[in-house]
């Protein structure tokens, strides 16, 4: 199917990094560590202070001493913080290593017992000057809400290093204090003034010291995090939507996922020529893209191409969810990146569909019950429903949801209703027997999207939890009775995560390693709904079409998964809904996404 690609492998494949390149930052990340931490080390413990150095600093007039121990500890807490900027190339963290790193090997010649420190600190610096077009990566996305984030997490790692400041000294204090006297101590010292605990010598100084400069980083970093200029995520533009749209109405039918590029919390890269493009989101320092490249597939390898240039200028790590197998095989040549099977796609073929024979007995036993108890189904194109009709079922959708937060990334469109998607076609349960409620008489919603000219694909399923069990089901069959009326022959359902595994671990003669993987799919289901995915699909006799997640190396996969499940929905490490900003109105509306484990990949 990838035939007539253009082979430019070559060419793709000098966007990405190769080992030895990728090798220099990791290297100084773990060097900046390694200094950091003896720096902390110098600025804390006495016993890497008593030598002729020390000696030398206690003469020294005023508090050069207690203040050389408390740059060291300073210098030492922001080279952590830095690493992992420098091991993703990050310039500005380039930039402030080679600052700190001076200013370290100067406190550690003041008051460290030894030059081991300060021959560590140059002997990193060298590398990062020699090597500092290695960290040209730009900034990533980022907002405010990271301020609170580092407050938390800096201020309880200064409350514990401050634990260990005040008690390493035990020789030198003055009485036995209790842990909570020794508590109080830090938490004091934080903000500047003296705690309960008392020092013989000039070893409170030091201490007070330490501790002042524990809070004045909490508080600088914090204040400098909620202040300084927000890079906000990219987003569709309505050009970018524009042109995007051009290229769905001519190559829409290829990829049954395409649709879902409009998403508008995505971005896009174009080819040079303009007639290929590839959407994505960065989450967690992840660039996702989703599915098939948008477009003509002979201009795929420019728009890949310019992706990973992306990826690069930001290191960002590449990945792409749920490609078809055409998409995989166009990816792993044009990039040397690598592809694992994800799932199975079930797509129905509405000229085999039919409630009949034995294999369909089960849903049509519930259709024909749903039938009686008095529900009718209507099934329409987004464009012949009137407005407050929508605004009824936008609402219902809404409050259906069942989960505080919306899923969905690369199988939802996260919207219901909007003028430009008119061929989106909308498939609703109705009981008019019933009291009206707020949505009249509306118990269920399915939502698809076109997939070319003659498919489409689900989207969402929404349903009252009042109503009666197998609303879903009532309306995937009215949805595929009514596709020839709509001019469509084929319909893509839920996305089956591992299902290969699932049906060959349940068959006779599968080995003790397949039941294993299988048995361990069932139990995470009950929280990922992977296997009820799979069965609910089955019921419907679908063909299985494979699904693909790229990558770059396999230690990237469980942060490739991590940044996956929380661009669907699945795991929020946002802030608590009460502290959260209210997020800007969207263009020009922006509704529900996917259900709990719907189209989730």
């Amino acid at each position: 199917m990838s035939g007539g690609v253009p082979g430019r492998s070559g060419r793709t494949r000098r966007v990405l990094r190769g080992p030895s390149a990728e090798a220099v930052p990791t290297l100084v990340a773990r060097a900046c560590t390694l200094v950091g931490l003896l720096d902390i080390a110098g600025g804390v413990f006495p016993r890497f202070r008593h030598s002729r150095m020390h000696a030398l600093a206690e003469v020294l007039p005023g508090s050069f001493g207690p203040f050389a121990a408390a740059l060291s500890l300073s210098v030492g807490v922001l080279l952590l913080l830095l690493a992992h900027g420098l091991r993703r190339r990050k310039r500005r963290a380039w930039r402030a290593a080679v600052l700190l790193l001076p200013a370290g090997a100067a406190a550690q010649f003041a008051y460290r017992h030894s030059v081991i420190g300060v021959v560590l600190s140059v002997a990193l610096l060298a590398p990062l000057l020699r090597h500092r077009d290695e960290f040209a990566a730009l900034p990533d996305p980022r907002s405010r809400w990271r301020a609170l984030a580092n407050f938390v997490l800096m201020g309880a790692g200064s409350l514990a290093l401050g634990l260990v400041i005040v008690s390493v000294h035990e020789d030198r204090m003055i009485g036995d204090p209790s842990l909570a006297d020794r508590i109080s101590h830090v938490l004091y010292g934080l903000i500047g003034f003296e705690g309960p605990v008392d020092y013989a010598g000039p070893t409170s100084w030091t201490v007070a010291f330490s501790l002042g400069a524990l809070g004045w980083l909490t508080a600088v970093t914090t204040i400098y995090l909620a202040f300084r200029p927000e890079h906000p995520a990219a987003h569709l533009t309505e050009d970018d939507e524009a042109r995007l749209r051009v290229l769905l109405d001519k190559h829409g039918g290829r990829d049954s996922l395409g649709h879902f590029a409009l998403r508008r919390d995505k971005a896009v890269v174009f080819s040079p020529s303009g007639k290929a493009a590839v959407t994505y989101r960065v989450v967690s320092g992840v660039m996702l893209a989703s599915g098939d490249p948008i477009g003509d597939v002979e201009a795929w390898p420019g728009a890949i191409e310019r992706f990973m240039d992306e990826a690069r200028a930001h290191s960002w790590t590449p990945a792409v969810m749920g490609c078809s197998e055409t998409g995989g095989e166009v990816w792993t040549r044009e990039t040397g990146l690598d592809a694992l099977e994800l799932g199975d796609e079930a797509v129905v073929d509405v000229a085999d569909f039919s409630l009949s024979g034995r294999a369909m007995r089960n849903v049509r036993q519930m259709v024909k019950r749903i039938e009686r108890a008095g529900y009718e189904t209507r099934v329409r194109r987004i464009r012949d429903l009137g407005e407050g009709e929508l605004e009824r079922i936008r609402r219902a959708a809404e409050d259906w949801r069942g989960t505080d937060t919306e899923r969905g990334f690369s199988m939802a469109l996260g919207r219901i209703g909007d003028p430009s998607d008119g061929d989106c076609l909308i498939a609703t349960a109705h009981k008019a027997d019933d009291p009206p409620g707020p949505y009249g008489d509306l118990k269920a919603v399915l939502h698809f999207v076109p997939w070319g000219p003659d498919g489409v694909s689900l989207d969402l399923m929404r349903r009252d939890r009042a109503a009666d069990p197998g609303m879903n089901e009532l309306l995937i069959v009215a949805a595929l009775q009514a596709a020839p009326r709509l001019g469509i022959d084929r319909v893509s359902l839920n996305f089956a995560m591992f299902r290969s595994a699932l049906a060959r671990g349940e068959k006779i003669g599968a080995g003790p390693v397949l039941r294993a993987w299988r048995g361990l799919l069932v139990f995470l289901s009950r929280w990922f709904q992977i296997e009820s995915l799979y069965k609910f699909n089955a019921k419907f006799r679908p063909r299985w079409e494979p699904r693909f997640v790229v990558y770059a190396a396999s230690r990237d996969l469980p942060r490739i998964g991590l940044a996956a499940m929380q661009a669907e929905g699945f795991v929020n490490l946002a802030l608590p809904r009460v502290l959260r900003r209210r997020a800007p109105a969207p263009r020009p509306c922006a509704h529900a996404a996917a259900e709990r484990g719907v189209r989730a990949a």
